[in-house]
């Protein structure tokens, strides 16, 4: 059990925030698996300050039985608040605010957001403290090790968000500048969760069970982010909650379950974005779910490449089952 801001989290798992994936349809799918706390897409402050239709469509959710932050970034204290003020007027479903510090691609960075915010802590509080000037809910922070293994400063910049009052902190294991490659140094971070003030959540690589139990005991950590891992691996949420329920070890799904699993999301997606439109960015998903599975290969191009609509995804998904003797029927 921890604590954000008021709310009392019993999940051990964050469904992370992931541009072009992590939209409503893919989190209310996920929620079945079991998490406490899920954030948005990035949400820019220019373009919820400017009006821009598809970014206040990121801010646009209901109530669900977990907690949903709406990420947002910039870099500006002014704009931010500002920013967090209309998503609360469009949306006064929001639980809680999340800022990113820890974006690594350049087009974020070299407009000084996300990692880039790494290089000034004192900027990175008064962030903060912004956002908590206009709004009573909690306020999280993602950040990284540092911008690079010169400037590994990850202590400092968390000493200036508790300072600033906030409630939670995600720490990515990597530097800005080794993006998302290589080994997360969760290491580097042994015992953090005990210098710390508030919740924990680590963030970097969880592709299984194992890597969530590793990442816990090294760090402390309150609870995982899981975001790259969990897609077409929606069963690892839950076996993450089980074992962190009564200890058991869950065996991973059926060929049958996983697509099963696979066509529910792409049902969902087609629903929230349209058919058309909902599989052309299903091609980037669906594929993850055949990972692993005799001729993989051949059904993860065909996913990639023939999704038009629902009734091509059904039938790429029945070729899959009968070449593999399993009884599949939607």
């Amino acid at each position: 059990m921890w604590k954000l801001g008021n709310y009392q989290i019993e999940s051990k798992v964050v469904l992370g925030p992931m541009a072009g994936i992590t939209f409503k349809s893919y989190r209310e799918f996920m929620s079945q698996f079991g998490f406490g706390v899920c954030v948005t897409e990035m949400v820019s402050d220019m373009g919820l300050i400017y009006g821009n239709k598809e970014t206040e469509e990121y801010v646009s959710f209901k109530k669900g039985n977990y907690l949903t932050g709406v990420q947002l970034f910039g870099h500006e204290p002014e704009n931010v608040k500002k920013a967090a003020e209309i998503a609360l007027k469009l949306n006064p479903n929001i639980d809680f605010f999340d800022f990113n510090m820890g974006c690594p691609v350049p087009k974020v960075t070299n407009a000084g957001a996300g990692s880039a915010l790494m290089k000034n802590p004192k900027l990175c509080g008064d962030i903060i403290r912004a956002i908590k000037e206009v709004t009573d809910l909690p306020v999280s922070a993602k950040i990284r090790l540092g911008w690079d293994n010169n400037s590994i400063n990850y202590l400092e910049v968390i000493k200036e968000l508790e300072e600033a009052g906030v409630d939670m902190i995600t720490v990515h294991s990597r530097t800005r500048k080794e993006l998302y490659s290589g080994e997360p140094h969760h290491d580097l971070l042994k015992d953090l969760r005990n210098k710390m003030s508030v919740p924990l959540v680590i963030s970097g690589n969880i592709y299984t069970l194992d890597d969530a139990i590793n990442a816990i005991n090294i760090t402390g950590a309150d609870a995982v982010m899981v975001a790259r891992g969990g897609i077409g691996n929606p069963f690892l949420l839950k076996q993450i909650e089980q074992y962190y329920k009564d200890g058991t070890r869950l065996e991973s799904p059926s060929l049958k379950e996983q697509l099963e699993w696979c066509y529910e999301l792409g049902y969902k997606i087609a629903e929230d974005k349209g058919e058309s439109s909902g599989m052309r960015i299903y091609r980037a998903i669906a594929p993850k779910f055949v990972i692993g599975i005799p001729n993989a290969k051949k059904y993860k191009n065909r996913l990639c490449t023939e999704l038009a609509d629902l009734k091509s995804l059904k039938m790429i998904l029945k070729d899959i089952a009968n070449d593999n003797e399993i009884e599949f029927s939607l």
